[in-house]
């Protein structure tokens, strides 16, 4: 029996077809990269193509790898002449040889994400752009995304006339490049733009790799940026017969540049192309794609198809609906033991999905009270993740400042100029006295030759003790809020990376839930206690040397896996999708989200459980959220669960005019709330009344006057900077109009934005 017999009818034409352009389609476990290998082996053993003739480009090194080995296997002799290989893999042998033309070095080096930043910050200092209002990872943001849509320093400067913020952004590129061909360095970026150039500027260059490589195939097509798409098109522009794989409905890296339009929009650069739909799954039962089909159908911008299966129905989609989030997390640990004791289940059969990594925390502690093994994938423990480390070491110094690691982790967080000479000396000083280095530090002024280090030191110490004599007054949480607020960590974040910002404030946030959490469940908190709790949590050690472990994932980490059991946590609206998406003003904003949906259903093989919660507490505060629409989008007959009776998602949500006044929320108090907090907990709950739409009748307030004002400079937590253009007082909160420098107009409410003066 031949290798190609095994292939059902569109696997078996996709592999067939070899001339022209070729679209295939290949919905989530469809079998695509056996479809690939078989069509190269077609290519050598039936067309008697040339090996060295090939080109097969996928996005990973572990996927350019699994490619090669299942090639080899397939084709044997002759393999090792076909490039298998990442975008930048190729492009890197290309331009070894042939940059010279460009004006490098074949010896160029790869600046990496520190060396990009040094860069950027020797520019900014010698054009004096102050990095407090143009933020250093924001101006390679911006250089990364030229790139990727091919717009050289030219073409910038004349998109950013009479604009001066842009002015200043095309100043920054225009001195970044010419850095950078000075130090004879590319970035990552410039490897696939740079080969680019290369063809468009040398055409016997081009030809010759034209030549090369005249049957190309592209994996996971839906990723590509519009870089990525030119590089192909010109090596493809010759013989045409180029074959791209990918799904539309899992193209969910928009934040990283891939442009969807390059799959949706193939035709119209390919008019002869042939389109072939992988829709039968190997992987899923009938009812779980039956519910992937059904969520996915509601969007808009994407080709028709609907996958299927022959292994039957299987059974029904579990939805289980739970009061908070504490509940959520103790029911899918114990089902994941129910599943591994009763019916034989391994844990590796088992994963959790989530939208946010914040969401993990009260997942990892389940898991450990139920004493089950398990992994963070794409993360670490939440306890060891930087941002919380970094919190809690500022509550063990103020606790008792002996612990000498947390406090040397935090005394220049954020920057205070106390160097590691400075430390030293206060080292030596405490030996010699046989006190803490905490302690030498409070007698810093006393030191011989600590001179202006002393200043240093001093407003560290200052802020160390103000806090421990505010320990009684205040509560754990209101202890973080107030560090994190006085330290302005959220600054110290974005400086830090201002791409994994957003994920860090909100494990951050969760932090301060669980301080909300153990303040409410003690009858006499303290922080000693608090820090005692977080120790035992974090340093319970599951490993038992095996592989055999839950895992623990965001729905982005989860794209290329299957599970026999997916557990897919916090189905709810505001959450999944958030709230930035629902209101934004790019419909595909909500398209994107659905899309990631559609990748976490068809993660599951056997077992599909989607839970939610009707109350969930984020930064301490809770929050109630309906169940997420894309829940609703399911229909009922694939549950085993009816879904609450009541209001659609939508109908609970303002037009997007009416942005921010959307999140209802009220505060969650330990027992002990003082009298003065009181006022604000009955306003935070008229609010969530008052948009929920379960009034009681409770007084409404007048809206609180923001610090800003119209024509003034704002800051947004997400959004950044920008200039208000409209503040409209209404009866319950002001809307706010805001011109963001790089994401334009938005309209939010006051209270929700916490928008602050710059």
């Amino acid at each position: 029996m031949s290798i190609y017999d095994t292939l059902n009818k569109e696997q078996k034409q996709a592999v067939m077809t070899t001339s022209g352009p070729l679209l295939l389609l290949a919905g989530a476990g469809s079998g695509k990269t056996r479809v690939l290998t078989h069509r190269i082996a077609y290519l050598i053993d039936q067309m008697g193509v040339n090996p060295w003739n090939i080109l097969a480009i996928t996005f990973t090194n572990k996927a350019a790898g699994e490619m090669r080995e299942r090639v080899d296997q397939l084709v044997g002799f002759g393999a090792d002449q076909i490039w298998v290989s990442t975008f930048h893999s190729a492009c890197m042998r290309i331009l070894r040889r042939y940059i010279d033309r460009l004006g490098f070095d074949s010896g160029f080096t790869i600046y990496d994400t520190d060396d990009q930043k040094t860069v950027i910050k020797g520019i900014c200092k010698r054009l004096n752009i102050d990095t407090k209002i143009y933020r250093e990872k924001a101006l390679l943001g911006a250089i990364s995304s030229a790139k990727d849509s091919l717009t050289d320093v030219r073409e910038y400067e004349i998109g950013a006339a009479g604009d001066s913020s842009k002015a200043v952004y095309a100043k920054v590129y225009r001195e970044y490049q010419e850095t950078l061909q000075k130090n004879n360095a590319l970035d990552f970026d410039d490897i696939i733009v740079k080969t680019v150039e290369l063809f468009k500027n040398c055409p016997d260059v081009l030809d010759q790799y034209q030549e090369r490589f005249r049957y190309i195939m592209v994996d996971e097509y839906q990723d590509t940026n519009t870089a990525q798409f030119e590089l192909v098109r010109l090596l493809a522009e010759k013989y045409r017969n180029l074959c791209v794989v990918g799904d539309d409905d899992q193209s969910i890296y928009r934040f990283r540049g891939a442009n969807i339009r390059n799959i949706l929009e193939f035709e119209q650069y390919f008019p002869e192309a042939l389109v072939i739909k992988l829709e039968q799954n190997y992987r899923s039962t009938q009812s779980i794609l039956d519910a992937a089909n059904a969520v996915i159908s509601n969007n808009v911008g994407r080709k028709d198809k609907a996958l299927w299966t022959d292994r039957g129905a299987g059974s029904r989609i579990h939805l289980r609906q739970f009061d908070n989030a504490y509940e959520e997390a103790e029911f899918i640990a114990g089902d994941v033991a129910r599943r591994v004791k009763k019916e034989g289940a391994q844990y590796r059969d088992c994963a959790v999905l989530y939208r946010t990594n914040a969401q993990a925390r009260l997942l990892e502690e389940r898991m450990i009270l139920e004493g089950i093994p398990y992994n963070v994938v794409g993360g670490t423990n939440f306890y060891a993740r930087m941002e919380v480390k970094d919190i809690l070491a500022y509550l063990k110094t103020i606790d008792n400042g002996r612990d000498e690691v947390a406090l040397r982790r935090i005394v220049n967080i954020p920057k205070r100029g106390i160097g590691a000479a400075t430390l030293d000396k206060l080292e030596d000083y405490a030996q010699l006295h046989e006190i803490s280095l905490y302690d030498a530090m409070r007698e810093a002024d006393d030191i011989m030759g600590m001179g202006k280090a002393a200043a240093k030191i001093r407003p560290f110490v200052h802020l160390i003790e103000g806090y421990r004599k505010r320990l009684r007054e205040l509560t754990v949480a209101e202890l973080i809020s107030a560090v994190v607020s006085e330290i302005d960590y959220g600054r110290y974040l974005q400086d830090y990376d201002d791409e994994s910002c957003e994920d860090r404030i909100e494990n951050v946030d969760e932090l301060i839930t669980k301080a909300v959490s153990y303040q409410d469940t003690h009858e006499e908190p303290s922080l000693t206690e608090f820090l005692e709790e977080v120790a035992l949590v974090a340093e319970i050690d599951n490993v038992d040397g095996s592989d055999d472990r839950v895992l623990l994932l965001t729905l982005h980490s989860a794209k290329g896996l299957e599970f026999p059991n997916v557990y897919l946590a916090g189905m709810e609206d505001g959450l999944f999708p958030s709230y930035m998406t629902i209101v934004s003003d790019d419909p595909e904003d909500v398209e994107e989200e659905r899309r990631l949906a559609y990748v976490g259903i068809t993660r599951a093989m056997n077992e599909l459980t989607l839970t939610y919660a009707k109350m969930r507490m984020i930064r301490g505060e809770t929050q109630y959220n309906p169940i997420s629409r894309f829940v609703r989008e399911i229909p009922a007959a694939l549950m085993d669960n009816t879904l609450p009776q009541g209001r659609r998602p939508d109908s609970l949500l303002p037009d997007r005019d009416t942005v921010f006044g959307l999140r209802p929320k009220a505060v969650l108090r330990p027992k002990t709330t003082a009298k003065a907090d009181r006022p604000f907990i009955a306003r935070e709950i008229g609010s969530l009344n008052r948009l929920a739409g379960i009034s009681k009748g409770m007084p409404d307030r007048a809206p609180e006057d923001p610090e800003y004002g119209e024509g003034e400079r704002v800051t947004h937590v997400k959004y950044g900077e920008g200039t208000v253009t409209k503040l409209e007082k209404e009866p319950r909160d002001y809307k706010v109009t805001v011109n963001f420098d790089k994401y334009g107009q938005k309209i939010m409410y006051a209270s929700f934005a916490k928008l602050k003066r710059v």
